[in-house]
């Protein structure tokens, strides 16, 4: 397989010399058919001309796609993967914390019959409390609610079969969450520990709001791979939970008004039960529309409902069907 390696960049002119050496020795020396592909996400050092000589001196090997302006890291990722050629994607940073000499032993991993590798900086050279410590409970949060454990989300060192991450379009801080979409479509999901350096150049871009971001893109990610297809198990849940609540507290005050005499009217109850009873029926009317709505996204498109790993026994004429 063709190997292609996504570097996404933002001003690190002083790591790009030792990255590239670092690549060239990895990628030349396992005798790879392969391409780098490095994302200048809106520098303002000068990390895109250094970029630019490196496609000048080997065309071969190196592209380079240069961002109008800073779109952030995913959609760099994702600039960088609409531009590469490889079957077997190679997500990197460029920042030289993540160690390409990693690279070969998780193309090891996809020999072995793994859909994607994801590496886990299991001894992270990073501030524990502003950084480790947030990440640590941002993946067990994940790990937890999209039921795909992996220790370290936030890790970039990450290798893909292309088949398994297209169909979907990377937003946010989405990046991150390439494995949950990969396994619901059924994805073979290894994890390796990878080796983690301190940080010689430059700074960090991230801080601690990013944790809100993640968490927020996280709801987004569980609705979207959970009830996509069927959003009226969610607010169909709902609706039932909302109106067997407003059932119970109507029987409730009724139940006060039959031994006790005490008037409906002036009781809060009441109005509780007929909000309840209103939001019920509500979500139940949004998860019939949000139906309608899924079954016109994937029509439309022509976008089929599964997945299929291979087809043997003759030529498919489905356009779904991939012989792998």
């Amino acid at each position: 397989m063709k190997i292609s390696l996504i570097v996404p960049v933002y001003n690190e002119q002083e790591n790009l010399p030792e990255l590239k050496k670092v690549i060239d020795e990895v990628m030349l020396s396992n005798h790879y058919d392969w391409e780098a592909v490095l994302v200048d996400d809106g520098s303002r050092d000068e990390s895109a001309k250094i970029l630019q000589s490196y496609v000048e001196a080997d065309p071969q090997h190196y592209r380079c796609v240069l961002l109008r302006r800073n779109f952030g890291q995913t959609a760099a990722i994702a600039a960088g993967i609409d531009h590469s050629e490889g079957e077997l994607i190679v997500l990197c940073d460029a920042d030289m914390q993540n160690d390409p000499r990693d690279i070969p032993a998780m193309i090891a991993k996809i020999d072995e019959g793994y859909d994607v590798v994801s590496g886990w900086r299991k001894n992270r050279k990073d501030n524990y409390l502003t950084r480790t410590l947030p990440s640590n409970l941002a993946n067990s949060l994940i790990s937890k609610v999209t039921g795909v454990p992996l220790h370290d989300y936030g890790c970039t060192l990450k290798a893909y079969k292309r088949e398994v991450i297209t169909g979907f379009r990377l937003y946010g801080e989405m990046h991150r969450f390439i494995p949950v979409y990969a396994n619901s479509v059924g994805a073979r999901i290894a994890e390796m520990e990878v080796h983690h350096h301190p940080r010689l150049h430059g700074k960090a871009n991230y801080g601690l709001e990013r944790t809100i971001k993640v968490v927020l893109d996280l709801i987004t990610v569980k609705f979207l791979t959970s009830y996509a297809n069927k959003p009226i198990y969610l607010f169909g849940g709902s609706g039932i939970t909302l109106l067997g609540m407003s059932i119970l507290t109507f029987l409730y005050i009724g139940f006060r008004k039959l031994a006790f005499h005490e008037s409906l009217v002036r009781s809060p109850l009441l109005l509780l039960t007929v909000m309840l009873f209103i939001l019920g029926f509500q979500s139940i009317l949004m998860g019939l529309i949000a139906e309608l709505l899924a079954r016109t996204y994937h029509e439309s498109q022509s976008k089929p409902t599964y997945t299929v790993r291979a087809f043997e026994g003759g030529t498919s004429n489905n356009p779904h069907t991939r012989d792998n």
